[in-house]
Formats: C-alpha cells, structure tokens, sequence
C-alpha cells in the first residue's frame, strides 16, 4: 500500500493589519490558507512528527511576518511561500491563498476619515501562490462581484427536447456573482494596479457585450482581459447564474411586461471555462 501524495497546513487564519502614519491609519484584512507538501511519509505511516511543521506555527508566521507589512497580497503570500521552503528541508512545495476584504474611509463632513472605515462591497480580492525551490507562480482574483444588466441579453436557439421547458427569450435579466481569477506571466508587478484594471475591463465588458448566453459573455470578458494586459497568460470565470424569473400577473388581469421578477437562488446554473493566450 503507498501513499500516493499528502499535504496539509492551516486555514482560516484570520488577520487585520493595521498601519498608522499619524492620523491616517491602513487596514489590512485578510483570510489565509496554507498547505504544505513533502517528505512527511514517516508521519502518516509510523507517527513520526520530526520533519513536521506544527501548523499552529504557520498560523503564528502570518502573524510575526506580517510585523514587517504585507504589502499587496500577492507579495505577502511569496514572501510566506519562500519562508516556509527555506525554514524546513522537507517542504517540497508551499501553496497560500488570501483572500482580502475591503474597507473604504467613513467620509466627514466631505472628507474621508483617517481612522474609521466602513466595509465596501460584497466582492473580495484573492491571490494564490504556490512555488517550490525552482519556481514560484501568482494568481489572482476577485469573488463576489455581483453584477446584474437588464437589456442587451437574451437565450434563444438552444436545444429542445422531451424534458425541455425552459421559454426562449430575446429579452431578460443576466445577474451573476463573477468569480475569476488569473496567472500571470512573470513576478514583479504592480499587482494593485493589474488587479484594478483587469476588474474595470471585466465591467465594462459585461455592461458593453451583446449577450446571447452566459458562455458568450464570458468568453467577451477573457477575451478582453487578454487583450489589455500582455502580463496575464491566462484567466478563468467560474460565474453562478442568479436567475430572475418573470412573475405571471394574469390571474389578477395585470400585464407583465419585463417589469416584475421574481429572484432565485436555488437551484441554479454555474458557466465555467479558462482562456488562454
């Protein structure tokens, strides 16, 4: 019998970094994942700990490295990456994932605030990186972008048969939560600025496309995001349809015409595909 891989680490580890230069404060908030792999057969086969990295070590290497600052995510999460290589020689690989919630300055008297924030959006900013002592390799990404376009979308010319139901429509509501996220090519980068633009392209692309189904769109948005941005090699969508069902108003004489929607959530579509440069 052989154990054909293993892996283990921390998740959930949650931490707010707080930065103050006088008056103006910065926040920081971010949820972490680790995952180790290596030569750690002995443990799982004959209970020996001796190459093992406690996990409750990783939780407290967040901690003690993030005394030196984050900076954007995907630089904190190379600098834990080679930390935990460099610390233990049994480690063949290290993967963290981060996911960062964002905050917004409470604005006073038409001034933003200094030191007091109010949650922003429902969507966050996620990196993964995952290297071994050869290479090292970051994506990232958003979650929770809940967009929703109400013209220029429709679902006509698909397939029928005996179980088939569903109307065809020229004209309906596309909501989504799009969750993408992307590899880039090299390190180094301004992966702030990347992360907001690739964003403000994947908007815009959703706002602008003529949508004959949710692939297309999809499809416009990788597209779009490729074409911009010579840095990413390639960027996948995983987007839930948050279907929007008309309401029949003519039990009680009233036309509908698109205007009364009933939101769904259960059961519902999920379009995936990953494009590639």
């Amino acid at each position: 019998m052989a154990l054909v891989w293993n892996g283990y680490g921390k998740a959930r580890v949650r931490m707010l970094r707080l930065e103050r230069r006088g008056d103006t404060h910065e926040i920081k908030d971010l949820t972490i994942r680790i995952r180790l792999e290596g030569a750690f057969e002995s443990a799982y086969r004959d209970g020996d700990n001796s190459q093992i990295t406690p996990t409750d070590t990783m939780k407290n290497t967040v901690y003690a490295l993030a005394r030196g600052g984050t900076g954007e995510i995907e630089e904190f999460g190379a600098r834990l990456v080679s930390h935990f290589l460099r610390i233990n020689p049994a480690v063949s690989a290290a993967r963290v994932e981060l996911s960062e919630y964002p905050w917004s300055r409470i604005p006073v008297g038409g001034k933003p605030h200094g030191s007091a924030f109010l949650r922003s959006g429902g969507e966050n900013r996620t990196a993964t990186v995952a290297g071994t002592r050869e290479s090292i390799v970051i994506r990232a990404g958003i979650e929770g972008l809940v967009v929703l376009k109400s013209s220029h979308s429709g679902f006509e010319g698909f397939r029928n048969d005996l179980f088939t139901t569903l109307q065809e429509t020229s004209d309906r509501i596309f909501a989504t939560a799009i969750q993408s996220d992307w590899l880039y090519s090299r390190s180094g980068l301004s992966y702030g600025t990347l992360a907001q633009g690739i964003r403000r392209v994947i908007l815009e692309t959703f706002a602008e496309h003529d949508s004959r189904s949710v692939q297309h769109t999809l499809h416009a948005m990788g597209e779009a995001v490729l074409a911009a941005y010579d840095d990413v090699a390639e960027i996948h969508f995983s987007l839930p349809d948050k279907r929007h069902i008309l309401v029949n108003l003519d039990p009680f004489g009233l036309r509908n015409d698109n205007e009364i929607f009933l939101p769904t959530e259960e059961p519902h579509s999920l379009f995936e595909a990953t494009l590639r440069r």
